[in-house]
């Protein structure tokens, strides 16, 4: 009788479903019509909108070329691109109009201007319209302290929606990858879209960090430690990489700054046929009147790191490095020793962790042997170049590593990590010669470092050399035939 009970429950319960499922289908059905018809009514609005746009003296409508870079005042690689790509296509096509979409609401057009002339050296030939973007709080990764990943994605559409609100743009490129603004550019803004990807959002690489439980900047230690937590967080990097695959597909034309970003590009997103390799512009021309001569100071050897700081720059691995050289340096009688950490501060999560890394200095005992050079001009980042022994790079798989070449560039020795860009693309054989050096761990950057400055000055000016003649293939006139020949899809 009982058995008989549950039966007959269990029937019901089927039924109740049932009864549900068709009234559930119709009104899904429903709402997703109606969410299609209120797209395509955005869509309208958002095409008339483009039809106002201004039109040029001869009366016809002028092309707007919009390029969506957040931070496009600070003082990174991934800036100078934005501004050689400007200078590029104001060249090539002086009639558009050119629009940065910007969250950089605490300066002017023009003291953003003033700055690119003043870090990179760059000057634009034309006007630029900048359009202030007042939620940019919404990509910080501290407004996400879990999750950070999906958050930052999801906080790019409401930023990139403020932007499409001021600015339907005919050519939208985004060149710090944020990759889910892309469909809504194309699908709802009706705009061209092209994406320089400097960095992949997510990668095989971080999928295998998870996967293997290591401990890393993006996979905390309390969840290595769990293995429940860490199926959770690779099914997360999964279902998050499949998404971002489907977003990035969306591009017309993709941009990759490196071998290493290409392979992971081509991976998750799957559009080899649009994709191309640009190599980053690096000042090359500029530092090529240094004087190759043994670079040793009054004081002894000069040691510089170029890069953001960020978390995944690693500069703490640099510190620990230089603390164990000035013991080899007691112990092997090697000259006095200075390391000059050089960077931009993005923000006020920037300047607290350049706070850490100066109480990291003074916890080794080296803060005497070291500085920091916080948003430095051109002209003195030029003169530290053209002092130092050796240049320090750190990050693991960095995607390319401009510092990396503007030190080789000036003739300063690279110790760069042993993986990414740095090993695939800049520091690999010039006609078979040495141009700079690998390492990975504390021990392997400090040897290394005792190795270079142990060598005759003969042999370091060779290795400058060497390293001066490979770099020409990252010049700003390489970077404008390749990234000009790579967006003509967008203008035809």
């Amino acid at each position: 009788m009982a058995a008989a009970e549950r039966g007959w429950c269990f029937c019901e319960l089927l039924r109740f479903f049932y009864s549900l499922f068709f009234p559930g289908l119709i009104l899904c059905g429903t709402l997703c019509v109606c969410l299609l018809i209120v797209l395509w009514g955005i869509r309208l609005l958002l095409q008339r909108k483009k039809k106002s746009a201004p039109t040029s003296k001869n009366g016809k409508k002028q092309t707007v070329i919009a390029f969506f870079h957040p931070y496009c005042n600070a003082g990174g690689g991934g800036e100078r691109v934005l501004w050689c790509a400007l200078r590029a296509l104001q060249k090539k096509y002086p009639e558009a109009v050119y629009v940065v979409y910007t969250g950089d609401v605490n300066v002017s057009g023009h003291q953003i201007l003033e700055g690119a002339f003043r870090r990179f050296n760059i000057r634009l030939t034309r006007p630029v319209k900048f359009v202030f973007l007042r939620k940019r709080y919404l990509v910080e990764d501290s407004l996400y302290p879990h999750f950070t990943l999906l958050g930052q994605s999801l906080g790019s559409i409401f930023l990139g929606w403020e932007a499409l609100m001021q600015c339907v743009p005919d050519v939208y490129i985004d060149s710090m990858g944020y990759a889910f603004t892309l469909p809504l550019f194309k699908y709802l803004g009706g705009c061209r879209v092209g994406s320089y990807v400097h960095y992949p959002t997510i990668s095989t690489d971080m999928l295998s960090v998870v996967r293997n439980q290591n401990v890393g900047f993006n996979n905390s230690a309390f969840i290595t430690r769990n293995p429940f937590l860490s199926k959770l967080k690779l099914i997360y990097y999964y279902l998050f990489a499949f998404t971002y695959g489907l977003v990035g597909s969306c591009s017309d034309v993709v941009m990759v700054n490196s071998s290493w970003t290409l392979n992971h590009i081509l991976s998750l997103w799957k559009v080899g046929d649009c994709t191309h390799i640009v190599y980053p512009p690096c000042d090359v021309q500029t530092s090529l009147d240094i004087p190759l001569h043994e670079k040793k100071t009054a004081s002894g050897h000069l040691l510089v790191s170029i890069g953001q700081f960020r978390p995944e720059k690693n500069h703490a691995l640099q510190i620990r490095a230089f603390a164990k050289l000035l013991k080899k340096k007691e112990a092997e009688s090697l000259p006095s020793l200075k390391l000059v950490l050089i960077g931009g501060c993005r923000n006020q999560d920037d300047e607290l962790r350049v706070n850490q890394l100066r109480r990291l200095s003074e916890d080794l005992g080296v803060q005497e042997n070291m500085e920091f050079k916080i948003n430095i001009s051109f002209d003195e980042l030029k003169n530290y170049l053209s002092e130092a022994t050796i240049g320090l790079h750190t990050m693991w798989n960095e995607h390319f590593g401009i510092g990396i070449v503007e030190c080789m560039a000036a003739g300063t020795i690279v110790l760069a990590h042993n993986s990414g860009g740095p090993k695939l693309d800049i520091v690999i054989p010039h006609e078979g010669e040495r141009t700079g050096f690998l390492a990975e761990s504390e021990e392997g950057y400090a040897e290394t470092m005792a190795q270079v400055l142990s060598m005759s000055a003969e042999k370091r000016l060779q290795i400058r050399n060497n390293a001066r003649a490979s770099v020409s293939r990252f010049s700003d006139q390489e970077f404008e035939v390749t990234f000009l020949s790579s967006v003509e899809k967008l203008f035809q």
